[in-house]
């Protein structure tokens, strides 16, 4: 019966950390692998997976993603709402002058 040992994120990540430092002292990752795993009481192949585990990005939960495109379709929705406003207030202000482009030429 084998017995499984659990190891602390900390732990995990300065073992990562330590096969990196020592890679350039090894012949190939794998060595710096072997030897940091032997230090730390774990299976070069557990090891191995840790790094690779590290190494891929994580992806985003569903419902952040949800959130976040919930919050950029309301933005959109004040975006259009606001740009149908400034083109009423424009023709509003072009109506009133008797050449509408005095209007631009008073805020530039």
């Amino acid at each position: 019966m084998s017995k499984h040992t659990k190891f602390s994120p900390e732990v995990r990540d300065r073992a990562i950390r330590m096969v990196y430092e020592v890679r350039e002292s090894h012949t190939s990752q794998w060595a710096a692998i072997e030897a940091v795993a032997s230090k730390i009481g774990c299976t070069a192949q557990t090891l191995s997976s840790w790094i690779r585990k590290a190494a891929a990005p994580a992806a985003p939960s569903a419902s952040a993603t949800d959130a976040r495109v919930k919050e950029l379709e309301r933005e959109v929705r004040e975006l259009k709402r606001a740009n149908e406003i400034l083109k009423v207030a424009s023709a509003f202000f072009a109506q009133a002058e008797p050449d509408g482009q005095a209007i631009l030429r008073r805020l530039k």
